[in-house]
């Protein structure tokens, strides 16, 4: 089910997005005006079961991620938009689960009715990533169309994280023709920022794990897991790592640190949400994306590049 660009999309931030990740939210909001883009903040809405309550009870999990979509269809929403690639595969995961695991239908069933509210049927409405959301709405054109000045200079690492592809089978739109997203080897946003001028550098591990869910159990394996991306990604010449997941950016802001901290390797690739890239090539000010509120200082790297 394509986006079209007149069409209003139900809006789920999620809890990240309201703490960590405000920048995120922030240039999400930004760039999608600046593109004529419309939606909507989901009323009302929940966290969607995150790591934390999927681990104890995935029934439960599904329930709180089903209540959303609940919310978005009475709101008479097609579309639910989740920038959140933990929220984006909770809800795809929940859509999967209540079309073929009859357990999981009677348990949101049973608290949907319990809550008070309509038991959401799986079908009723879809789940797009914000990537989703740019690339079928207005495409490599219209970001083309709205460039100023545009990221001529800045080469960028594009990583998508191990949630936004896994498991497979909960991704039934990927994979299926020329023009959709890969499993594989996702494409969407190296289209969208090369389009807006950057240079995407070939990067192999565009979605390998970042030990985002054992930062606070392990924090060792999560810093060496992002010590290797961060190497990575300046062995291929990256300027940049563009992230479309609060989780991995987040992950890769504090790990960089603490990799020099604590064993003493020091790397300078900068960290950007893909939203805060575009909003930069449309002209809006590293402010009006929340550059400022990232946990690295881009700036100097920006100015550098002559890019702001």
């Amino acid at each position: 089910m394509s986006s079209s660009k007149d069409e209003t999309v139900a809006y789920y931030p999620g809890c990240a997005l309201e703490g960590t990740a405000q920048s995120y939210d922030r240039s999400t909001k930004a760039i999608g005006k600046a593109l004529g883009l419309k939606m909507k903040e989901i009323d009302n809405w929940n966290c969607c079961g995150a790591m934390e309550v999927k681990n104890i009870d995935p029934k439960l999990q599904t329930y709180l991620s089903a209540r959303n979509l609940s919310i978005a269809e009475d709101m008479g929403f097609k579309k639910v938009m989740a920038p959140c690639n933990g929220c984006y595969h909770n809800l795809k995961k929940a859509e999967f689960d209540l079309a073929n695991d009859p357990k999981s239908v009677e348990v949101n069933a049973r608290l949907s009715k319990k809550a008070g509210h309509k038991t959401y049927e799986p079908g009723k409405v879809e789940t797009i990533h914000a990537l989703d959301w740019i690339k079928d709405s207005v495409g490599e054109q219209g970001i083309k169309d709205k460039v100023k000045g545009g990221l001529k200079g800045l080469k960028i690492a594009n990583y998508y994280g191990c949630m936004y592809t896994r498991p497979r089978h909960i991704f039934p739109e990927k994979d299926q023709g020329e023009n959709s997203e890969s499993i594989d080897k996702p494409h969407y946003m190296d289209d969208l920022l090369d389009a807006a001028g950057a240079e995407s550098v070939e990067y192999p591990l565009k979605t390998s794990c970042c030990g985002g869910a054992h930062t606070l159990s392990d924090s060792d394996t999560s810093t060496k897991l992002v010590l290797n991306l961060l190497q990575a990604a300046e062995a291929c010449g990256a300027d940049v790592i563009a992230t479309e997941c609060p989780t991995c950016h987040t992950g890769l802001e504090m790990h960089q640190i603490r990799a020099e901290k604590v064993f003493g390797k020091k790397t300078n690739v900068k960290i950007l949400y893909f939203t805060q890239l575009l909003g930069i090539a449309m002209g809006l000010s590293p402010r009006k994306v929340g550059v400022h509120e990232n946990f690295g200082d881009a700036l100097p790297l920006l100015k550098d590049k002559g890019l702001v």
